[in-house]
């Protein structure tokens, strides 16, 4: 195709299934949604990018919830795999963005593509938009898409679309409701659809293998969803309350008055789970802070606990390269926020004292009871009259991704356990299921349940120091 420029470029792009359908779409409202690597963000990325090709002076937008989630997966996509020809050409070209106007692709036929977050919405929302692509959807919440969709009316195109691309959630998530009742069109992504993954004739690719092996070793809902497209709930769930788009926050700053807590869950071939919490005034728990791994000491765990919360106030001076304050005696370090006011831990008597002895602070055994520990989370995560739930988990919290954990296909954070906790079944019994939890990928949902039966069940104690 040739632009204004009169600069030749070249995009080559195999659309199928869903995809096809998805660029003849001309509902206001499309979700192509389907297992994960099926290709429907790139689809997604495709149909903006041509649209603002081919339509001098349009005005389109790409949107994440988070405007840092955007930046890091979506734009890197659309950059390496979609305009990567156009912006080598000067077709299109990157503004950072101003006081006055929002980061963008601009296009030298007058189109120009706005990327943002809606976390920052002020920019991206103050202007009119013909088409709007909000990638992982999911992670909205239908208020944030109905205030999007008032700002489809540019006038530019002949008709206004917002698309949405997510992997399946649960089968109440109001984005697949919506669809139901014909307020927006479903599109079925298949890995058929994915020229990456699967040759035209059905079988895979060698990057194909590769991907497939690690999605048939997912379990339970996870594996429903992610590998084979199903908007599922788990038979059993514990947590039937919980709602990615209520409980799933972005980060924010913590006052430094609010109360702190920890939570700890030991683990070396399981993982090891340390937990950091905010209750705000009103008693809402914030999760903000997650260690979650494997073959790790207790005492290495505690090392790095205290680089996470602490930092050097007073240097020895030191100019080795090699300098480390926090292994350094001669420095002085300090604490960047509150000290907890407890730290609730499993009642591994070893792993305890090595927890204490290498952090300096007490732990408090945790309260075990499971069934009453779940009701307590139940409770909290029951949406109350002020439209708040009383227990949240703020995005990023995890530290670091455990590799290896992520290769097996488990869970590397408390999220992604919490779709997947459920009761047990017992053989035989007639109610079909067992007042249990499965013992199986829990480990942060054993460091909640610590937590918040510290605050809801037991009193609450202070912190000391271990002498």
């Amino acid at each position: 195709m040739t632009t204004a420029t009169d600069a030749p470029t070249v995009v080559r792009y195999e659309p199928r299934g869903a995809a096809v359908q998805l660029f003849k779409a001309r509902e206001s409202e499309v979700v192509i949604a389907g297992p994960a690597g099926t290709g429907k963000s790139l689809a997604a990325l495709f149909r903006v990018h041509l649209a603002a090709l081919h339509n001098p002076g349009i005005r389109c937008m790409i949107v994440r919830k988070t405007a840092v989630s955007l930046g890091s997966t979506t734009l890197v996509t659309y950059e390496k795999k979609v305009a990567k020809a156009a912006l080598s050409a000067g077709v299109v070209s990157w503004f950072g963005g101003s006081t006055r106007e929002a980061a963008c692709y601009r296009y030298s036929n007058g189109s120009v593509i706005v990327v943002g977050g809606m976390d920052k919405p002020d920019k991206i929302l103050s202007a009119d938009y013909d088409l709007v692509f909000c990638d992982e959807a999911t992670e909205f919440t239908e208020t944030d898409w109905e205030t999007i969709a008032t700002r489809l009316r540019n006038g530019m195109l002949s008709w206004q679309q917002q698309i949405a691309a997510c992997n399946p959630a649960h089968p109440t998530h109001w984005l697949k409701q919506r669809c139901d009742r014909g307020q927006a069109r479903m599109l079925v992504s298949r890995h058929k659809d994915n020229p990456a993954y699967m040759n035209a004739d059905g079988s895979h690719t060698r990057a194909g293998r590769d991907y497939f092996a690690k999605l048939d070793g997912l379990t339970g809902v996870r594996k429903s969803r992610l590998r084979d497209g199903t908007w599922a709930a788990a038979e059993g769930l514990i947590y039937e309350g919980w709602d990615d788009a209520v409980h799933l926050i972005d980060p924010r700053p913590i006052p430094a008055e609010w109360t702190r807590w920890m939570s700890i869950d030991f683990g070396f071939t399981n993982p090891f789970v340390a937990q950091w919490w905010a209750e705000d005034p009103d008693g809402r728990l914030y999760l903000y802070r997650e260690i979650y791994r494997t073959k790790t000491l207790v005492e290495d765990h505690a090392a790095h606990i205290l680089r996470l919360v602490r930092r050097c106030a007073e240097c020895c001076g030191s100019t080795a390269t090699a300098h480390d304050c926090h292994a350094c005696e001669a420095c002085a370090l300090e604490w960047t926020e509150p000290k907890p006011r407890a730290i609730y831990a499993d009642h591994d008597a070893e792993d305890r004292a090595t927890l204490e002895r290498h952090l300096g602070l007490s732990t408090v055994p945790a309260k075990k009871s499971v069934s009453d520990g779940i009701q307590a989370v139940n409770s909290r995560m029951k949406v109350l009259a002020d439209g708040r739930a009383r227990l949240f988990v703020m995005r990023g919290a995890l530290v670091k991704v455990d590799r290896a954990l992520e290769a097996a296909s488990l869970p590397t954070c408390t999220e992604e356990e919490i779709t997947g906790y459920v009761w047990a079944v017992k053989p035989g019994n007639a109610g079909g299921l067992k007042e249990a939890p499965v013992k199986e990928n829990d480990h942060g949902m054993d460091a909640m349940r610590y937590a918040v039966a510290g605050c809801d069940l037991v009193g609450r104690p202070q912190m000391r120091w271990v002498g």
